[in-house]
């Protein structure tokens, strides 16, 4: 923060670097206007706060915007008039034939007539600009005593900044409908206490003055010398200024394991921001975390997923899940007061941690395992039974209380994940948060739990029930793949040894290098070990083998999340509501998770594992939001992995019978590794910007890197609009510096 208020005083407010002023107006969000309310605050004060983005939905006829004017922002050109400029996110999703379609891209254009136009930065630029000045409130967390960090106390947990604001009518000429706006520059400026020479400017009058969030300042917090400080902030942005972006920040994962990490984060990508090093080769931001990173994406996620013969998956973030059903929420001390913004309205905000996950779900927003107490096959059939279509039996029995999400009461029997298969990580041993939790509530072990279960009993959760014995011992079985004894494997009731480096066939790509490499099998798998393909093939074939009699072709209910690069992450613009406290109707896909069913044909799982299912050429692929045709990488496939001659619901299906045949799915399915696919990737996001982009992929358009030909030597990858940046001779991009050099890369 206090590079930044450096940053921002010596090179946008004293003087102004024209390149970072020409940065800022068309990549970042800066000139944008944000709508600002007059509220009481905690001590009594009134003062404005910022709400949210001002959007063409809040003027009368919606400033010509038919297609989600809920989701397009607005600001002021130079001559002051209202306009709707390209970029923001209601511009990429829509029916095909709407008037805005390709204009979801940052060119410096108004949407309505496609004419030029440059923003303005703050509301104070222009020598006949009319603007009015005003108090508003920000939090402030630096207050906060706490035994290992140092506090800088400020008076109070609200901060008070001058900052030029507009009265802009939002309705027709006579209509007293009116906003009070700022730039969020004006904003970004007033917030890290940048003097402008304003009536009643509470900034700091030098780099010495203990003022949020000066160099004198952090000093206080940090021990680092302001001198220091500033000198690394002018540094940082002098250079960038000179070469037009090529400064860096390079961080690990450290700041990750810290409350408001998101936060610490968003300080450092305000200074590339205002520096304009995103997108440029040399500068940005250099994120290390390992050596792991799955750049061909698009062609892995068909396989890994089955995604080729069922849609939608279950899938589940792991912080979530392991939160719920290690009870660690029966022992959270933490309250959400504490980590709450000031402006709060804190009566919105009650309830524990645990509360607000379970919330999340039902709202859409968070995937939740198991998904509902009833078993997802019985739904089907119970809706069957009554005549009626499974979604709407969901939603009647949500609404009416009959069915209820599995996570309101996760220590019910009913709710508890029973078999966990762990692979490619060591869960007990490190990856898991809480291990003690991990054995003494999942596994039901010896343990070292110290920390007393919550007893007064307004400090549990509201939406979850609460069980005066806590379950120990939820799984029944737990398995591990894995070519170490790891400390899971010892925990394990079944541990199966799996092939190491070189004693299988697979694919590794990392964020390091752009190219992607082999594991080759230079010895076959030593003893009783297996690679990790056979393995679960093994799963699968004997699965296929004891199931019949128990379990057919059977349908079942899926809770889908809201997910983003979809148009689904535009249906929830404005204020929270939850269908269950009767704020708004339970409407799937919109209030509540949308409700899929699904069919799976049991029996056949290995014919299926085995073979390249139906729906890549009926649904092609995709990823990013983005879709493409696959018939035709599906016909090469059969043509290099062969195709099934056995009876059944494979025969003629590509087969993928090896680990070199999926090896081969991945890579002809993927823009990365398949120069035909990288250009239609491409084609599909010229659709939506209305800019080519087919260009970047052109050149390599004839190139499809065979497992064979990364064993002879490792390929640089292909350009794709789903992995971050550039490929080229001239730019050498890891997730380091992903590259921009089209105006669509960075939409707003």
């Amino acid at each position: 923060m206090a590079m930044g208020h450096v940053i921002l005083r010596e090179f946008h407010v004293q003087r102004r670097s024209a390149y970072f002023d020409d940065y800022v107006r068309r990549y970042t969000d800066l000139p944008l206007l944000v709508l600002l309310e007059e509220q009481n605050l905690p001590d009594g004060r009134r003062a404005l706060v910022p709400v949210r983005y001002l959007r063409a939905s809040d003027f009368n006829g919606k400033l010509g915007q038919d297609n989600n004017p809920e989701w397009k922002t607005v600001a002021f050109d130079e001559s002051d008039k209202v306009v709707v400029p390209n970029g923001s996110i209601g511009f990429r999703w829509g029916g095909e034939g709407r008037s805005d379609l390709g204009k979801w891209n940052l060119e410096s254009k108004e949407a309505r007539h496609g004419r030029e136009v440059r923003l303005k930065l703050s509301v104070m630029e222009g020598a006949a600009a009319e603007y009015d000045v005003g108090q508003v409130a920000f939090p402030y967390f630096g207050g906060v005593h706490h035994p290992h960090f140092a506090a800088n106390p400020q008076g109070g947990d609200v901060l008070l900044r001058t900052v030029p604001l507009r009265r802009i009518p939002l309705g027709k000429a006579g209509e007293e409908r009116h906003a009070i706006v700022a730039t969020v520059f004006d904003l970004t400026v007033a917030h890290y206490g940048v003097p402008r020479g304003l009536p009643g400017d509470t900034g700091a009058a030098s780099y010495d003055d203990d003022v949020p969030y000066t160099p004198a300042w952090q000093e206080r917090i940090t021990g680092v010398p302001r001198e220091q400080a500033i000198a690394v902030a002018r540094q940082f942005a002098d250079n960038a200024d000179k070469t037009h972006g090529k400064s860096m920040v390079i961080i690990g994962a450290a700041m990750n394991h810290w409350y408001h990490s998101d936060m610490n984060y968003r300080g450092i990508i305000n200074m590339l921001m205002l520096c304009g090093c995103i997108g440029q080769s040399g500068g940005g931001w250099a994120h290390y975390v390992g050596q792991e990173k799955l750049r061909p994406q698009s062609g892995w996620l068909p396989l890994a997923f089955a995604l080729d013969w069922v849609r939608p998956p279950r899938q589940q973030n792991s912080t979530s899940f392991f939160y719920v059903h290690t009870d660690q929420w029966r022992y959270e001390r933490l309250g959400v007061d504490e980590v709450l913004s000031p402006l709060a309205k804190r009566e919105q905000w009650k309830g524990a941690f645990i509360d607000y996950n379970v919330r999340s779900a039902r709202m859409g927003w968070l995937p939740a395992n198991p998904q509902l107490q009833t078993n997802p096959l019985q739904l089907t059939r119970d809706a069957a039974a009554q005549g009626m279509d499974a979604k709407d039996y969901v939603v009647q029995g949500l609404r009416g209380g009959r069915l209820r999400m599995a996570w309101e009461d996760p220590d019910h029997p009913d709710n508890w994940p029973r078999n966990m298969f762990v692979w490619r990580s060591n869960l007990l041993g490190s990856s898991g948060k809480g291990h003690e939790y991990f054995l003494k509530h999942l596994l039901g072990t010896t343990h070292g739990v110290q920390g007393q279960e919550l007893g007064d009993p307004t400090a549990r959760p509201q939406e979850v029930v609460w069980h005066d014995q806590a379950p120990q011992g939820k799984l029944d079985l737990l398995v591990t793949l894995d070519f170490r004894m790891s400390t899971t494997c010892l925990y394990s009731d079944i541990v199966l040894p799996t092939a190491s480096w070189y004693e299988k066939n697979d694919l590794n790509t990392s964020d390091m290098h752009p190219f992607i490499h082999p594991l080759s099998a230079a010895v076959d798998p030593v003893w009783e070990s297996r690679s990790d393909w056979e393995i679960f093939k093994g799963f699968a074939k004997a699965f296929s083998e004891v199931v019949p009699g128990h379990l057919g072709v059977e349908k079942e209910v899926v809770l889908l999340p809201l997910l983003h690069d979809t148009p689904a992450e535009l249906a929830q613009p404005f204020e929270v509501r939850d269908w269950k406290r009767g704020e708004c109707e339970l409407v799937p896909g919109k209030t509540a998770p949308q409700i899929m069913v699904v069919e799976r044909d049991y029996p056949n799982t290995y014919a299926r594992y085995t073979a390249l299912g139906p729906l890549m050429d009926k649904l092609g692929n995709g990823g990013k939001g983005l879709a493409w045709s696959t018939q035709e990488e599906v016909h090469q496939l059969a043509e290099l992995n062969g195709e099934v001659q056995a009876d059944g619901p494979t025969r003629g299906r590509p087969r993928i019978d090896t680990d070199i045949d999926a090896c081969e799915v991945v890579l002809q399915l993927a823009p990365e590794t398949n120069g035909h696919v990288a250009v239609k990737a491409w084609e599909a996001l010229s659709k939506v910007t209305g800019r080519d982009h087919a260009h970047l992929a052109l050149h390599r358009e004839d190139e499809k890197i065979r497992f064979r030909d990364i064993q002879a030597q490792p390929r640089k990858i292909i350009s794709s609009p789903i992995w971050s940046g550039l490929e080229s001779e001239k730019v050498r991009t890891t997730l380091a510096t992903p590259t921009c050099t089209n105006s669509s890369l960075g939409a707003r």
